[in-house]
């Protein structure tokens, strides 16, 4: 990752899910996806309305255009339809790190393996294109499914980031934080190939 250089669109293709910068284009499916289970009800989590998935798309492209996130779309690699969102946000470029996180994915694909994809392409396009020294994991400290994922991931944990965010519910979260760093990456890299491998 050059220290003084903005990250750029690009799409990752894996298996079963391929990662593509997300557009205005995938408003509607999206929408769909959000609507499955009513994620967007869950008090813990910031899943976009699926009324206003529009907007929220234009925010996620305002700060991308920022150079702060670059958001994707996460597709079915069978059907090619959209399945969720995720991103890499709060880039710091001159400490080579990057965060993963605002992702989320439509009911009927969770627990599917698409996740543990989703995030083999990001983490090796993050270390071994971008070259980052380490990639962030936050979630709220009561979302215990996340942190579970996280978990699975191979993430390690960090602490607890107490008051950090104003929910829109008013009420205030306290971030758990994970991380993966260069030297954990090998074995993380070898831990989720076999998890993708593996039957189900």
């Amino acid at each position: 990752m050059a220290t003084s250089a903005r990250l750029e669109p690009v799409s990752l293709h894996g298996t079963g899910v391929s990662v593509v910068p997300l557009e205005p284009a995938h408003a509607v499916d999206l929408a769909e996806c959000a609507a499955d289970g009513a994620l967007h009800a869950l008090w813990y989590t910031t899943v976009p309305n699926p009324d206003h998935m529009a907007d929220e798309i234009a925010r996620r492209l305002e700060l991308r255009d920022a150079g702060t996130w670059l958001p994707f779309t996460v597709l079915d690699a069978a059907s090619g339809k959209p399945v969720g969102m995720t991103n890499y946000l709060n880039i710091e470029t001159a400490n080579r790190r990057v965060e993963i996180g605002a992702t989320w994915y439509r009911k009927s694909v969770q627990r599917t393996g698409m996740n543990t994809e989703c995030k083999l392409l990001m983490l090796a396009h993050a270390f071994d294109a971008l070259g980052c020294n380490v990639v962030e994991f936050r979630t709220h400290v009561l979302n215990h499914q996340s942190r579970r994922a996280i978990e699975r991931l191979g993430a390690k944990f960090d602490g607890v980031l107490r008051a950090h965010m104003v929910l829109a519910n008013g009420t205030i979260r306290d971030s758990a934080v994970y991380s993966i760093i260069t030297p954990e990456w090998p074995t993380v890299r070898a831990h989720l190939e076999w998890q993708i491998a593996k039957p189900r």
